[in-house]
């Protein structure tokens, strides 16, 4: 995600995890959202809709 940069949505994980092979359901893709931000790998930037940005590289 820090390499492709700018925000992130459900969607755009969707068609991500789509590209690489995956398929992903809408509940799990936000999961897996909620999961890298409380891991401080995401910052959530706006509530509705959610929206994230990847946290650059120390």
């Amino acid at each position: 995600m820090r390499a492709y940069g700018g925000f992130w949505d459900t969607e755009r994980g969707l068609r991500a995890l789509r590209d690489a092979g995956h398929e992903p359901q809408e509940k799990h893709t936000r999961r897996i959202f909620r999961d890298l931000a409380s891991e401080g790998l995401l910052v959530k930037v706006q509530d509705r809709p959610v929206r994230y940005r990847a946290e650059p590289a120390d």
